[in-house]
This record gives structure tokens, C-alpha cells and sequence, in this order.
């Protein structure tokens, strides 16, 4: 895999670089500046690229944005010091696959880097949990949840289990069961006391 790390911090950089030289398979590109990133995409055509939100020359999520425009497919992970949910929905508007903070553990990275890689997206469930609340208090949690996923939401916060909930409103379990899982999908949570901490800070029960 060739890895295209866009940073312009020595340290941080020497910090990449001791993270992925123990993975054979790793070549590391560097560089430095927007303009040297885009010579090495010209140039290199890198697998994964680790682009920082800051760079000397311009703005990482602009880059992100050219990236993609060259690319549609590019596998992009955008590295910044902020764990702001605004930003990492932003990046992910700009077309990146992951946005790792600089705050958490360089584990995070290499994490997000291989799964990047494999296709797939990378962000922590903290901040998953962060931008879809955000989400939902921009557009309204209303204008995506279905009076019946209000419902049970509603039951799953006054401590009714879903074959409860079947019972009660006269459906399937597999039916509750399928509205918990759309649910958590829509409001970011893995577990249902995430959903039900998130439906709480919604004001949505």
C-alpha cells in the first residue's frame, strides 16, 4: 500500500512514519504542502492519503475536495488537532473516508488508515454519536424519524422491552426489531442506551 501522509509538522510526521514502518506492506510518502500533494498524487498515485486540515499553502479539506475531484474513488483520511464534530462532517462531505483527531491514540490512525483501505469508513463511535447529534438538531430530528420509530422510542425510554413494545402496538417483534436497528442507524448510536441517551439530549422523549 502506498501511503500518502500530507503534513507539514516534522514531529508529527516522524510519528507517522515510526507507526507504519513496521507494516511491510506500508511505503510512506511525504509531503510537506498542499502543492507537494498534489505532485505526489500526480506522481505516485497513492493507495490512502493522511491529509492534515491545516496545511501551510491551504486548507486540507480543500485539498480533500481536488483529491476526489481526481478521484472519486480516493481513499482519504483527514488527520487535525480538533475533535469538533463539525469538522469531521465536513470532511466527510468533502469526500473523506475518516477524520482522526490528533488528540487520540496513534492506534486511531493506523486503525482508520487500514480500514480506509479495505473500503471501508473509519470515525470513533464518540464522535459518530457527536455528528449525529449535530445533525439531528440541525435538520430536526422530526423530519427523519416516522411516527411509529417516535413511538418506540418513546417505549424503549419508559423501559419497555421490544416484545413489549410488539405487544403494545400490535406489530411483529421483527418488526420492533427492524425500527430499533433504523433507529440507531439514524441517530448514531450502537447500543440502545446510546439511542435512548441520544432521544434524551434530542428532547425527543
Amino acid at each position: 500500500m502506498k501511503l500518502l501522509v500530507v503534513e507539514d509538522h516534522p514531529i508529527v510526521i516522524s510519528g507517522c512514519r515510526a507507526l507504519f514502518t513496521e507494516d511491510a506492506g506500508v511505503t510512506m510518502i511525504e509531503a510537506r504542502t498542499a502543492a507537494a500533494a498534489r505532485l505526489a498524487l500526480k506522481n505516485d498515485a497513492p493507495d490512502v492519503s493522511v491529509i492534515d486540515i491545516n496545511l501551510p499553502d491551504g486548507s486540507g479539506l480543500e485539498l480533500t475536495r481536488e483529491f476526489i475531484a481526481h478521484d472519486p474513488e480516493a481513499k482519504i483520511v483527514v488527520f487535525s488537532m480538533s475533535d469538533t464534530p463539525m469538522l469531521a462532517i465536513q470532511a466527510v462531505e468533502c469526500g473523506a473516508k475518516s477524520y482522526v483527531s490528533k488528540n487520540g491514540s496513534p492506534s486511531d490512525l493506523k486503525d482508520a488508515v487500514f480500514a480506509v483501505a479495505r473500503g471501508e469508513i473509519w470515525i470513533s463511535d464518540d464522535l459518530i454519536q457527536e455528528m449525529a447529534l449535530l445533525r439531528a438538531k440541525a435538520f430536526g430530528a422530526t423530519t427523519f424519524l416516522s411516527e411509529r420509530e417516535h413511538q418506540v422510542l418513546r417505549m424503549l425510554a419508559r423501559g419497555r422491552s421490544m416484545a413489549e413494545i410488539a405487544n403494545d402496538i400490535s406489530v411483529s417483534y421483527k418488526t420492533v426489531a427492524a425500527d430499533c436497528a433504523m433507529l440507531r442507524t439514524k441517530l448514531g448510536a450502537r447500543t440502545s442506551s446510546e439511542l435512548i441517551r441520544i432521544a434524551v439530549e434530542l428532547k425527543l422523549v
